[in-house]
């Protein structure tokens, strides 16, 4: 199919929607300037201390450090963390939130982005599930009470040699190493109640857009397949209530009913532009 065409059945699709699944990966904040990870070069080139210690992302991202190396893990988190805090969301987030508003049963975001830029963006906190947890929040190392507490009120500051200074964040109750409440490679300590609440809140709007038999529309951005959670989960929605599923992804946009090979913000932009059909 042409590339407008595509663009026209998307919004056409998404107009006469009565609800939004927004399902977002990595590649939702490229357009933001933030880094995607995509293989060791991307990750390195955000990261070059990476690349001298020879540590791809899966690597780096593991719970191991806080115990091996906490200045190194915090360095690591820590300007993710500010990286996250001091970015702005593109005007994509604007335009699915201005397309969410017109929707009589709203809508709800899946992503396993750690990056908090939907709830920056004016998303509805309720309506979101971060099924890899968020960087603004914290919880203990050895996770000794099952608790999550926000990083609102931490800051890390790192050396030019990527270390990150004491004090480091550490648990309110057994003042062992905290961490980034965030699903990590081969994680086994972490805590998932918030997550696992945002799950049974997604399952609650989804039963109450089945029981309306409300017209659904999927909307999948930037989730590739080398983490698959996303796609996954956008593609058992689609099925499960006969909807079309939209793609955006310039690199892996096969496998949905409308297939984008853009960004975000690109395909995004060109939807609110293009005259209603």
């Amino acid at each position: 199919m042409h590339r407008f065409e595509s663009i026209k059945q998307a919004k056409k699709v998404i107009e006469s929607a009565d609800a939004l699944f927004i399902g977002a990966g990595a590649g939702m904040g490229v357009d933001s300037g933030l880094p995607d990870f995509r293989g060791k070069e991307g990750f390195w080139k955000a990261y070059p201390k990476a690349r001298e210690l020879g540590l791809c992302f899966e690597e780096m991202a593991n719970p191991v450090w806080f115990e091996r190396d906490p200045q190194l893990a915090w360095a690591f988190y820590g300007h993710r963390l500010h990286l996250y805090r001091d970015t702005l969301p593109h005007r994509g987030f604007k335009i699915l939130k201005e397309l969410s508003n017109t929707k009589k049963h709203g809508n709800f975001v899946f992503t396993s982005n750690v990056d908090g830029q939907f709830q920056k963006a004016g998303f509805e906190t309720e309506k979101i599930m971060e099924c890899h947890g968020s960087i603004h929040h914290l919880q203990c190392t050895q996770n000794c009470r099952g608790a999550i507490w926000s990083a609102n009120d931490i800051s890390i500051d790192i050396s030019k040699e990527f270390r990150a200074k004491e004090p480091l964040p550490r648990c309110p109750y057994c003042n062992a190493m905290a961490r980034p409440n965030i699903l990590m490679f081969g994680d086994w300590e972490w805590e998932s109640s918030r997550t696992d609440a945002q799950r049974r809140a997604l399952e609650l709007w989804l039963d109450e857009v089945e029981d309306v038999s409300a017209t659904l529309a999927v909307v999948e951005i930037g989730a590739g397949r080398a983490v698959p959670t996303v796609r996954h989960t956008c593609e058992a929605v689609a099925k499960r209530y006969n909807a079309p599923l939209i793609r955006m992804n310039p690199r892996e946009p096969e496998g949905a009913d409308i297939m984008l090979a853009s960004g975000a913000l690109d395909v995004l932009e060109q939807i609110a532009d293009t005259k209603s059909v």
